[in-house]
């Protein structure tokens, strides 16, 4: 298994940040074939393996709103008003996702990428762990 951590900083609004680039580069550099796992280690992030582009990502950051809103009705309060809301989305949005690669390339389909959500505007920095299962005919080994 190899392993990597990406920094990001996700900035101070609501965001989907596109990782697939950093994904694809990290399996290129073992090439063949394995899991990838995308693990954010955070308890107000997820991982969301959607299409981008084309306003999806807005679809998701107002659907995510409608489910959880920014306002005071939540029990955990602390940070700006709604922040309880962020700590709930990782059971919608999980922390993880597991993307499986084939000849060092992401078996993804053609509209789908890796990004990471989140709601959490009192935290803009984050940290992405990536995880790369490779069986031991590969020659990367376990």
């Amino acid at each position: 298994m190899r392993t990597t951590v990406l920094e990001l900083h996700t900035g101070t609004t609501e965001s989907v940040t596109d990782i697939t680039p950093q994904c694809a580069t990290f399996v290129a550099e073992t090439g063949g074939d394995g899991l990838l796992n995308v693990f954010v280690p955070h308890s107000t992030a997820g991982v969301a393996v959607m299409e981008l582009g084309s306003r999806s990502d807005e679809d998701l950051l107002a659907s995510l709103r409608d489910l959880l809103p920014p306002d005071d009705r939540w029990r955990h309060k602390h940070g700006t008003l709604g922040h309880g809301r962020s700590h709930v989305m990782p059971a919608l949005i999980a922390p993880y996702a597991t993307i499986p690669v084939v000849s060092g390339k992401l078996a993804l389909g053609t509209w789908q990428s890796i990004a990471i959500v989140d709601l959490n505007v009192d935290n803009p920095d984050r940290q992405v762990r990536l995880s790369f299962l490779t069986s031991p005919s590969d020659g990367a080994g376990w």
